[in-house]
């Protein structure tokens, strides 16, 4: 399951080497120089080249000098400091876990840091950077300890980014609600998140600076017991290093560096995944290089040229006032989820990602007693949600108002409550029947829309249309998302299908997706205007607020058709799911089925997102726990699958409607915080 490298050549002599490495320093420190002279020439005031000089050899007007000296070589040396202290600390990582995929973002560090800093922001205390800095630190530090403890140091690369990825959706759930719920307090989070290394004077290079150093030093002085790692747990213990000790303090130390990036320019995605993977070739040919004190340098400059050079081109492509508002976090991060989908390409698959489900055989009793008391379930919960909220009504209230008697106070009341209902239990009911659409065609039992990149693809598509035209309706935003979730399932599901579905091409592909969808929704959000970007966030947390019955009418129609085929189809789905050679010996075209449940599937998941947001882990716990209710027969599975989805759906949002009324969370929030737990327990499980 782990990526393998190829074999490594024959190491050439020792001189060669040592003049080799000096060669490539020396090219990268020049790139590194070229690339700072451009980017102190950029900016929106006219202070060019010229002016730039001047203002360095002191003989500036003084309205040039302070451009230059208050905001200009302060960025250039933030993404210096910032992108080296990204690349050590990926590098680290990577060494330590034995995973080329481990990065501060796949270890979910900056989403442990960002709700550290969320939690700090509520409660209204100002606080200087290093603080800042320690509390993003133990944030960073406590979401790797999570996920490299439930993955497994080095147990192979799709779990590392399955529990990253995970952790990161729970934990910015969370963060996200906090915004929602603390607009004064959080003001500018959000926009920090997306990672900028813009700043105001030298302060919070100089105060961070210490920081790296330290987290640099340490890990040099780790140097020789990283390398012996790199051999094997035995045999680093029969050379006399201790294993754990050695990985708690680099993990600590990577940590330490990633907490002084994230405080100082906001999370700035992919650049400890990326850097460590350009200097890698190097290592391989260049002896000097393959050991941690040399290699950690060069990923760290690596690093400050994938930083700079993302903040250069950015500002070169695009006209100055537009470029000053976009992050640098999401050039960097569009540039990590093309790296992700090219590796994808190249990964040797060993096997499955996940234990198989065991084969259930469950009674016609058992299916017939979980489908009475799911329906009664979800009967209770939709009554529940219609009479519960802000304002607590009556059956009979309910009653008048259908038929047309209730007082104005309860009509209104209904009026907004109603469709949100519709909506969230249409939503649920979509959401589950596509993850079990996914899981049978892929024969994954952790695949679910959400991971894959295609919930990503339609909240993008969605996304796009709300920011740029208010008004749109709810067809238009339908077609939008499914417009988004086509383009990404192409992607995803078209490079996926060249190595036959195997699970670590799948999962890094779609994780690659979610990514740059991510990315492009936080630009769009960062440049819109605040009525908009407040509209988008609410909607991004899966929120059925001010929803109407016609939104609903398109999902509604889709989840019809959608059942129905799925139900005529039934007996396709469970060859399908099977393996690759008993639906050919039965007369199958497998491509042709494959194709026409995935394209259900993006188009459930794209009405469900038009209608209700971004709901997250419905389409992965509902089909496992129907399938652990049913046994895995389709014909079982579907509709158990669908009630249980439905009643989640709703009781989430019943629950982020009621728990803090007046207040609101979105139901994409709630789901979230209850699937991370379950998602990262299947991953445990599937380790024994």
């Amino acid at each position: 399951m782990a990526v393998t490298a190829p074999p490594s050549a024959p190491r050439p002599p020792a001189a060669a080497s040592r003049t080799g490495a000096a060669a490539v320093t020396a090219a990268l420190l020049l790139l590194l120089a070229a690339l700072a002279a451009a980017d102190i020439t950029q900016g929106t005031a006219a202070v060019g080249a010229p002016e730039v000089l001047k203002a360095l050899t002191g003989r500036a007007e003084p309205s040039d000098a302070s451009v230059v000296v208050a905001s200009r070589l302060p960025r250039m040396a933030a993404g210096l400091l910032v992108g080296a202290v990204l690349g050590i600390a990926g590098a680290a990582l990577q060494a330590v876990s034995r995973n080329v995929l481990a990065s501060p973002d796949t270890l979910a560090v900056n989403a442990g840091s960002y709700l550290a800093l969320g939690l700090a922001a509520v409660t209204g205390v100002s606080l200087p950077l290093l603080a800042s800095s320690g509390i993003a630190f133990a944030g960073g530090v406590t979401a790797a300890a999570v996920v490299l403890g439930l993955s497994g140091l080095g147990a192979g690369t799709v779990r590392l980014v399955l529990a990253g990825s995970a952790l990161t959706l729970g934990l910015t759930a969370v963060t996200e609600g906090l915004l929602l719920l603390f607009p004064e307090q959080t003001e500018g989070l959000y926009q920090w998140n997306q990672g900028s290394i813009a700043q105001n004077g030298f302060g919070g290079v100089l105060s961070v600076l210490p920081l790296a150093v330290i987290g640099l030093a340490g890990l040099l002085l780790l140097s020789r017991r990283i390398d012996t790692l790199a051999l094997g747990d035995e045999a680093a213990r029969g050379l006399g290093v201790p294993v754990r000790a050695t990985r708690v303090a680099s993990v600590a130390l990577a940590a330490l560096l990633s907490a002084a990036a994230v405080t100082l320019a906001g999370p700035i995605g992919f650049v400890g995944l990326c850097a460590p993977a350009l200097v890698r070739p190097l290592a391989r040919r260049i002896r000097p290089f393959a050991r941690a004190r040399a290699g950690l340098p060069l990923a760290g400059l690596a690093g400050a040229v994938l930083v700079l050079g993302s903040d250069v081109a950015l500002r070169a492509a695009v006209p100055p006032d537009v470029a000053v508002a976009v992050p640098t976090g999401v050039a960097t991060s569009l540039a990590g989820a093309v790296f992700l989908v090219v590796l994808a390409t190249r990964v040797r698959d060993a096997g499955r990602t996940a234990a198989e489900d065991r084969l259930r055989i469950r009674s016609r009793t058992a299916f017939l007693a979980a489908t009475a008391v799911l329906v009664a379930l979800l009967a209770a919960v939709a009554v529940a949600a219609v009479l519960l909220g802000d304002s607590k009504l009556l059956l009979g209230d309910v009653a008048n108002w259908a038929q047309g008697r209730a007082g104005r106070a309860v009509g209104f009341v209904l009026d907004t409550r109603v469709p949100r209902v519709v909506a969230a239990l249409l939503a649920g009911a979509a959401l589950a029947l596509a993850g079990t659409l996914v899981q049978a065609v892929t024969r994954n039992p952790l695949a679910e829309p959400g991971v894959l990149g295609v919930s990503g693809g339609a909240a993008l598509g969605a996304v796009l249309l709300v920011t740029t035209v208010p008004l749109a309706g709810s067809w238009s935003i339908a077609g939008a998302a499914f417009a988004g979730a086509a383009a990404s399932s192409l992607l995803v599901f078209g490079l996926a299908a060249r190595g036959g579905f195997r699970q670590n091409r799948l999962v890094l592909v779609g994780f690659g997706a979610a990514t740059g969808s991510a990315a492009l929704i936080g630009l769009l959000i960062v440049l819109t205007d605040p009525f908009n970007a407040t509209k988008a966030l609410t909607w991004l947390s899966g929120s059925t607020y001010g929803r109407s019955l016609p939104d609903a009418v398109p999902l509604a129609v889709v989840l019809a058709v959608g059942l129905a085929l799925a139900a005529v189809r039934r007996t396709e789905l469970d060859l399908v799911s099977l393996d690759e050679d008993t639906p050919r010996l039965l007369g199958l075209g497998l491509s042709r089925a494959r194709l026409g449940f995935l394209v259900l599937a993006v188009l459930l998941s794209a009405t469900a997102v038009a209608a209700a947001g971004t709901i997250g882990f419905v389409g992965l716990v509902a089909p496992h726990a129907a399938r652990a209710l049913v046994g895995r027969r389709h014909a079982r599975v579907l509709p158990v699958a669908v009630l249980l989805g439905a009643v989640l759906v709703c009781t989430a949002d019943l629950v982020g409607r009621t728990v803090i009324a007046p207040a609101q969370l979105g139901a994409g929030l709630m789901t979230a915080v209850i699937g991370t737990p379950y998602f990262l327990h299947l991953l445990v499980r599937s380790r024994r």
